[in-house]
């Protein structure tokens, strides 16, 4: 196999990865704040909605997700993560909204994958009316090792995330608690060192009685 075979290889990999329809991103919700996303997909098509709250409070968000004709087809109310498979019974506009009106002061990063669709084939590969040869088989399994590496290497950032903002608040509730405790000794032992000074004190014969 030559250079230009390898290189072709590796372009139609690249190009059925970046094709794949939906939406996934990662973003900031503020207290009282609802945000919603939206997207076309039509009738028939498996779609699958999953979540999760990567920081932020009590790690809890309501979503719910809503149908062309204003039909709620997915509801949950103070959930971490969750996954919603989903064939849609109609074409149009579908609606997933995140909310967190119920929290007053706790900020929340959301993570959201929107999948629409089954994932491409490689080009080429998907009308393949013969047997494949073993460079294609090859092509096909590469494919989809690189799609579920992709999909554990997003979850293993989701959890370095969540893993390294706990560990960050817990290292400031450790640090302010070392504060408190410090200024308790210290308190403690000035208190001490005034009641010692006082029974050593000499009184004037009017104070002894």
């Amino acid at each position: 196999m030559d250079c230009s075979s390898v290189w072709l290889l590796l372009v139609s990999l690249l190009g059925a990865l970046l094709l794949t329809d939906g939406v996934e991103l990662t973003f900031e919700l503020a207290d009282n704040a609802k945000e919603c996303f939206y997207q076309e997909i039509e009738k028939n098509v498996s779609s699958t909605l999953e979540f999760q709250v990567v920081t932020g409070g009590q790690y809890d968000v309501d979503v719910t997700l809503e149908a062309p004709n204003k039909e709620i087809i997915y509801n949950q109310v103070k959930t971490q993560f969750d996954s919603h498979s989903f064939i849609p019974t109609m074409s149009g506009i579908y609606k997933a909204c995140f909310s967190n009106e119920f929290s007053t002061y706790s900020h929340k990063l959301v993570y959201m994958d929107f999948q629409v669709g089954d994932e491409l084939p490689l080009p080429g590969l998907g009308e393949h009316v013969t047997v494949m040869t073993q460079m294609e088989s090859s092509a096909q399994e590469v494919h989809k090792n690189l799609i579920s590496i992709l999909d554990y290497q997003t979850h293993h950032r989701l959890r370095e995330a969540q893993g390294r903002k706990r560990a960050e608040e817990l290292n400031e509730r450790v640090l302010w608690w070392s504060v408190m405790e410090t200024v308790c000794i210290l308190l403690i032992a000035v208190g001490q060192v005034f009641i010692l000074k006082n029974f050593f004190t000499d009184r004037s014969p009017s104070q002894s009685y």
